[in-house]
């Protein structure tokens, strides 16, 4: 007896189809999702320094009144006016630059120097010199202030500026970046007859521009922003820097608060311009220092 069977179209049509497993897929953000948390983080930094922005286009009226105004009835230049008519204004602009341009420098120069020494010589001292970053400049000041007055460099930009020649900050920094280059690098060029000056000229420094660029940053802010310091060392207001100049916009009765938030705005600038500049490069010089011994 012959069994008929189905033929092989008939018989697949028969059996049921495999179940296929469907996938869920997710929207995808155009963005990270940390920046649903940074976002409002960010704005919420950025409210002081946009408050500034608006009270400095208010009138003294506005910004005396309470509660304060948050947006400006009308555009009121008139703190921009006091500030850029003051005669010596400009004057104190150039000499918060020149400070701060000597000052970058001489730590890119000699905190080069000297985190090179610490990150690949070995001699007596020198990891307390490192723990010098940990005495506040409140400790020194004084001291500070005495041998300037040896110097005879009171009331003078050189009372700002031979202090800060170098940082224990710069010099760290800098240490803690050539820590994580390869040494295998200086080994050549030692064996291709390269001298220690040579190899750092030619070798680390262009490997360094990051770290370099990070120190200029910090360094220029920190130099640009100082009140303490010229406020002891500087008494003429010939050599005020722009912080200490702008101090005199306050009164013991009667403050010009336009003029103040105007003068803010404009010292604000250059600090704003200048980390934007470098932010990629700063961002890069500390996630490659870390935290390495």
């Amino acid at each position: 007896m012959t069994t008929l069977s189905a033929p092989p179209d008939a018989a697949q049509a028969a059996s049921p189809a495999p179940r296929r497993a469907v996938r869920l897929r997710h929207p995808r953000l155009p963005f990270s999702p940390w920046h649903l948390l940074l976002a409002p983080m960010a704005l919420l930094f950025a409210v002081p320094l946009i408050w500034l922005a608006l009270s400095s286009v208010m009138s003294n009226a506005e910004i005396n009144r309470f509660p304060p105004a948050l947006w400006p009835s009308h555009l009121d230049l008139g703190g921009y006016h006091y500030v850029l008519g003051n005669a010596m204004f400009p004057r104190w602009f150039a000499n918060s630059f020149l400070v701060s341009l000597v000052t970058v420098t001489a730590n890119l120069v000699l905190g080069t120097l000297g985190g090179y020494a610490f990150a690949r010589m070995r001699f007596a001292g020198s990891r307390l010199l490192l723990a010098t970053m940990a005495i506040p400049f409140q400790l020194t000041m004084i001291p500070t202030f005495l041998v300037m007055r040896q110097l005879g460099l009171i009331d003078t930009l050189g009372a700002l500026i031979v202090p800060s020649l170098v940082t224990p900050f710069s010099v760290f920094l800098l240490r803690q970046f050539f820590l994580s280059l390869p040494r295998e690098l200086e080994e050549a060029a030692w064996i291709d007859g390269c001298s220690r000056l040579h190899v750092l000229w030619r070798i680390v420094l262009p490997l360094s521009r990051p770290a370099l660029s990070t120190v200029a940053v910090l360094t220029f802010l920190s130099t640009w922003n100082d009140l303490t310091w010229p406020l002891i060392a500087i008494n003429h207001d010939t050599q005020y820097t722009l912080q200490l100049g702008l101090t005199t916009f306050q009164g013991q009765h009667h403050t010009q608060w336009a003029a103040v938030m105007a003068g803010n705005v404009i010292t604000v600038v250059p600090v704003l311009l200048a980390f934007l500049g470098a932010q990629k490069s700063f961002i890069q010089s500390i996630t490659s220092t870390g935290l390495k011994g």
